[in-house]
């Protein structure tokens, strides 16, 4: 059963997950709507249950909270958007 509010294209980003301790993890958006994204991370990643995700692409850091996870799959809700962190690298 499809529980999304809105369809989803497919995109391949590199992006980065930014926890409030600042720590930056790299991981691929392999799709995305205007409310939601699956990331491809690693499998022993450790996901925050709510982080930034910088979209260099984009320029945009966007609010998230993970929803599910399974292996290298994640499914994030986007809560709305902020500029890019002033303390990331890219």
């Amino acid at each position: 059963m499809e529980l999304r509010q809105q369809q989803r294209r497919r995109v391949l980003k590199g992006a980065t997950i930014i926890s409030n301790n600042q720590s930056e993890l790299s991981c691929l958006i392999r799709n995305q709507s205007a409310d939601g994204a699956e990331l491809k991370i690693s499998p022993e990643m450790q996901v925050p249950s709510a982080f930034r995700l910088y979209v260099p692409t984009d320029g945009v850091a966007y609010n998230c909270e993970l929803i599910w996870r399974r292996g290298e799959r994640a499914g994030v809700r986007l809560m709305g958007t902020g500029p890019k962190p002033r303390f990331h690298y890219g």
